[in-house]
């Protein structure tokens, strides 16, 4: 049946709907059984009929008015309430809202990933503590998964109070931690719980997170460039306008002449939104935009985090990114440097990725700790070495409460952390490390000697070390090494160390002391003395961006004949190294180094007359008039030998391969003896950082030149130095 409306039944449903549009109405945080933040201001807001009077209070206190703007926003503040409870919050405008069994104590709002999301009902014992769940002052809310291109005003969740009927579905990280501060502190606990199991951190943090570090510029840049009133979206669509309107009125002559019609321009890549990718929730501000952002300014104690296994592979990176969601987030809220506490993702064996890969992640989330009032929990004892979701989130809740009882609340009889690094003495053939925060003297968790200690001398890798405990103190020693310098301790993925103070918290993984340096390239190499040092580059910090320690580039005038390499890498087998001079194949000095795509380098060339100085066993060393190629690029590559250089392979990664799109790629810096089939020495996919390939000689597997072994973090040292030979 077909309707038909007149006029007056048209204005009728106007009049309904700018009737319903008219009522005052709040977001979901503010609902039937939530926890306000005690001792703060209190920002209730929501929205209403433009212009219209809105008051709100708290039981029978006065209330507090406002009137909505022009869109129909509004916002109160209440004053600071003591802890208690049960309230009424009133919301009175043309209509009348009641938000009842509001309590009033501590507000910790829950974020990260899978460990995060963890709910009590997957826990250790979780029969046990469900049923033991009965505990109706602490509340819980769930914002639902969503990720927005911009900011969204609300979500769709619920306040659910604290049962046995409930509880299973808490984030179980957050409620330990709550059931501890309510039995210390006897207030009301509110968890407003906001993870997505897998995502990576950049998804969370806010666009202006991102504004002040240099390291994140890139970041940065592509959002600005998706965002509608940024001036470069607005000039890259304006150019798009006009190719658009060139090619409409072009089309229309080609149809009324009945000639062919190009395509139309294709929308620019750069301005698509961020959600419109394939996973939406791993691109930069998008579960901020939908999943925080909805309750921003919401009265808050602080909050806590449990994520990094999405990002574990980008090392110190990491901490750029946790200081551009700390900062971000305490920026745009309004309330200060509220307390952050994370937890240290745990130990797990992630497949074949380099032992030492995770370690290097750990040291990064310990100088996120350095972030002011933050803290970070150790988890290196309670993990699960198969299991990337250990179900003992009990000791992470009482861990993450001890943080905030001690650090927030003031309780300073509070061990909140295990022993902490002080100093580090060499003497003779030991290396003596103190401790602080021993909290009564260090002790073995298992009455086993310790575990996880390595030292390292000149004349050796890192070595498992004897490690014995006399007070506050641990010394190492190691048969075979020799006046050992430095130390490391729990450095592998695999590390469950034994090591805790006396209130039986555990020692996160550190590294201290100096590394014996000893320079090969003066002691191995005569002809060096002949060349002008052009780059040094510490290879630890290998990533986006590329900034070498030591830059001659623009300091060296006139022309030069040669350019030479030398890399070292210090592994398990000791030190190893490669020299490799060369007649230039550029004229260019500033692409002889890293082939990044800024520097415009690009080479797939057969070199002449190397000479070549290496200790690496079966590497082809001495004079090569003929017979080698470098394949320097920023690009992807394939196995195809597309150079056709005599003896590659076309299906194995070898001396010949062939780049392709996307330029600014994987990225490969490869000099080969293709006469003996060998890899001289490789840098590639120097992005990655800790998981970038380094190596001289062949590779073993299924390449030869170190294409995807993702090994640079297995490296103690690792050093390039680029150099000319001047005319």
């Amino acid at each position: 049946m077909r309707i038909r409306f007149t006029p007056v039944l048209s204005l009728a449903l106007l009049a309904a709907s700018l009737t319903a549009y008219a009522d005052a109405k709040l977001p979901s945080i503010f609902g039937d059984h939530m926890v306000l933040q005690r001792d703060q201001k209190l920002p209730v807001w929501g929205w209403a009929a433009p212009g219209e009077k809105v008051s709100v209070q708290l039981d029978s206190q006065s209330a507090v008015t406002a009137t909505a703007d022009a869109k129909g926003d509004w916002k109160v503040e209440l004053p600071p309430q003591k802890a208690g409870g049960p309230h009424t919050l009133t919301v009175k405008a043309k209509n009348t809202l009641a938000v009842k069994d509001v309590l009033i104590g501590e507000v910790w709002l829950c974020s990260g990933q899978s460990n995060m999301e963890w709910v009590v009902a997957n826990c250790d014992n979780a029969q046990q503590e469900i049923a033991a769940a009965n505990l109706p002052n602490i509340r819980h809310i769930m914002v639902p998964k969503k990720p927005a291109d911009q900011p969204q005003k609300d979500f769709k969740g619920d306040w659910q109070v604290c049962s046995p009927e409930t509880a299973g579905r808490f984030t179980a990280a957050g409620f330990f931690m709550a059931r501890k501060l309510h039995a210390e502190l006897g207030v009301p606990i509110g968890l407003v719980h906001s993870s997505w199991g897998g995502t990576r951190i950049e998804p969370w943090t806010p666009v202006s997170g991102f504004a002040d570090l240099p390291q994140l510029k890139d970041i940065y840049t592509q959002v600005l460039r998706t965002l509608p009133d940024n001036p470069q979206y607005q000039d890259i669509l304006k150019k798009h306008l006009t190719a658009v309107e060139k090619w409409t009125a072009d089309a229309k002559a080609a149809l009324a002449e009945n000639r062919s019609v190009p395509a139309s321009p294709a929308f620019p890549d750069q301005l698509k939104p961020l959600t419109a990718n394939a996973s939406p929730q791993q691109q930069p501000t998008t579960l901020y935009n939908g999943m925080i952002h909805p309750f921003l300014g919401f009265a808050m104690r602080g909050a806590i985090w449990y994520q990094g296994e999405s990002n574990h592979g980008e090392g110190m990176l990491y901490t750029e990114k946790m200081k551009a969601l700390i900062q971000g987030w305490r920026k745009i809220w309004g309330i200060g440097d509220f307390p952050f506490y994370f937890v240290q993702i745990a130990p797990y064996m992630y497949g074949t990725e380099n032992p030492n890969v995770l370690p290097t992640f750990w040291e990064a989330q310990s100088a996120a700790a350095k972030i002011p009032n933050t803290g970070m929990v150790v988890t290196t004892d309670i993990g699960n070495l198969k299991d990337i979701h250990p179900k003992n989130k009990q000791d992470v809740g009482l861990r993450l409460a001890l943080l905030a009882l001690k650090n927030t609340y003031g309780k300073s009889d509070v061990v909140a952390e295990g022993p902490k690094f002080k100093s580090i003495k060499p003497q003779g053939d030991e290396i003596i490390v103190t401790f602080e925060n021993t909290a009564g003297g260090l002790r073995s968790r298992d009455g086993k000697p310790l575990t996880w200690f390595e030292i390292i001398g000149p004349d050796s890798d890192y070595t498992k070390a004897d490690a014995v405990i006399k007070g506050d103190t641990v010394i190492l020693s190691a048969p075979g090494v020799k006046n050992p310098a430095a130390m490391r301790f729990a450095w592998s993925k695999e590390a469950e160390p034994n090591l805790m103070n006396g209130a039986g918290l555990p020692a996160e993984a550190f590294r201290a002391g100096e590394v014996p340096q000893i320079d090969y390239l003066a002691l191995k190499v005569s002809e060096a003395a002949n060349y002008k040092l052009v780059y040094d580059l510490d290879l630890a910090k290998l990533g986006s961006n590329i900034k070498y320690d030591i830059d001659n580039s623009g300091a060296l005038k006139g022309e030069f004949d040669r350019v030479a390499y030398f890399l070292e890498l210090r592994g398990k087998d000791g030190v190893n190294y490669a020299y490799i001079s060369m007649d230039t194949f550029t004229t260019d000095i500033k692409k002889i180094g890293i082939p990044t795509f800024a520097s415009g380098a690009k080479f797939q060339t057969q070199v002449k007359n190397l000479n070549v100085i290496s200790n690496v066993k079966g590497l082809t060393t001495g004079t090569l008039a003929d017979g080698c190629n470098i394949e320097f690029w920023p690009n992807n590559y394939s196995q195809q030998n597309g150079a056709k250089i005599p003896g590659a392979s076309d299906t194995v990664f070898d001396t010949g391969d062939q780049m392709f799109d996307p330029v600014d790629g994987y990225g490969s810096m490869q000099i080969h003896n293709f006469k003996a089939k060998q890899t001289l020495f490789a840098i590639n996919n120097w992005k990655s950082g800790v998981s970038a390939n380094l190596g001289i000689g062949n590779s073993e597997g299924e390449t030869k030149d170190w294409t995807f072994v993702g090994n640079a973090g297995s490296y103690t040292q690792k050093r390039l130095r680029v150099l000319v030979r001047m005319k």
